[in-house]
């Protein structure tokens, strides 16, 4: 039986872009400009070297690197979770033991990308890293990258892990998640798409811990969102998801693709546009030049009411 679910992981999570320069190198300044900013905001943890940090276009000492950055800055301050994706339980389990030696909260990864693996297959790499690396584990189902969808009952035997202490479950299926809290409510959170009334009517009913999402622009409107809900002003809450859904349906898509460019190219470009260090996007992305794009997303932005919220604390 799962002895961690107790892990204090909840509430609003950027999963963290990492700053290129223009030239492709890794910009350490910005890197940490944009941590403190994420800290300035309010957010609840902080995910590292995820999807959108780009963990498949970095070398290992620039991902360790990048690690090591943010556990310095932060250590103390949010939970800082490692972003530790790979084609190998044990390629995992060395980025893993890296976070664990660097004082990190935690690590997350997806089953294998491209490997296809079966469900028997996905326990058994969870099972051998949370075996190796002695640190809390997410457990991060993520479809539109891997291609292959974690089930429920797969979900139940994976929160068996000693290790094993939350689920990002970024499927997109709403009633899978609903599903998925119920099953393992008093095991491990469950982080997903709660800001909106049918998620708070979720997390009322099954639980539900908060939401990890790419970039964190929605950090002025899910901060208090989270805070107003876990202080029992759900008339406020209401009021800030209404403000977060408006930013997310004018900017994603359904299947968690995004209407202007790639995902992290246009997270970038709507951070240029705020005034945010997010940085330049590395090959095999390409940065959203387009004009009429960028003119879509500036107006997106405004309309969101962004533009006027870019350096918000969030809990105005």
């Amino acid at each position: 039986m799962n002895t961690s679910g107790a892990a204090p992981w909840r509430g609003y999570w950027p999963a963290a872009p990492t700053p290129f320069t223009a030239g492709g190198s890794l910009d350490e300044d910005a890197w940490r400009a944009l941590l403190a900013l994420y800290a300035e905001h309010g957010v609840h943890g902080v995910l590292v070297n995820g999807t959108t940090g780009e963990w498949f276009s970095q070398t290992p000492e620039e991902r360790r690197r990048v690690a090591e950055i943010a556990v310095a800055e932060l250590s103390g301050q949010i939970p800082v979770v490692i972003g530790c994706g790979a084609y190998t339980a044990a390629e995992s389990a060395r980025y893993g033991e890296h976070a664990r030696a660097i004082g990190a909260d935690g690590i997350l990864t997806t089953p294998p990308p491209y490997v296809h693996p079966s469900q028997d297959e996905i326990h058994a790499f969870y099972a051998t890293l949370a075996g190796a690396v002695d640190l809390p584990l997410m457990v991060y189902n993520w479809p539109r990258g891997t291609a292959v969808d974690i089930t429920v009952d797969t979900l139940v035997r994976l929160a068996e892990l000693d290790t094993v202490v939350a689920v990002k479950d970024s499927s997109g299926d709403e009633l899978k998640v609903a599903d998925t809290c119920a099953a393992l409510a008093g095991k491990v959170q469950v982080f997903g798409r709660f800001i909106h009334r049918r998620g708070m009517a979720v997390m009322a009913e099954f639980g539900g811990a908060g939401n990890i999402d790419g970039g964190g622009l929605g950090a002025p409107f899910a901060v208090p969102f989270y805070e107003a809900y876990w202080a029992g002003d759900l008339d406020r809450a209401r009021e800030w998801s209404a403000r977060y859904e408006r930013l997310v349906n004018l900017l994603v898509n359904d299947d968690y693709s995004s209407r202007f460019a790639s995902p992290t190219s246009q997270l970038k470009a709507a951070m240029r546009l705020l005034g945010q260090p997010g940085g330049h996007v590395r090959p095999p992305l390409l940065p959203l030049e387009d004009p009429s794009a960028l003119l879509g997303l500036s107006e997106a932005l405004d309309e969101a009411g962004l533009h006027s919220c870019s350096t918000s604390t969030g809990k105005r």
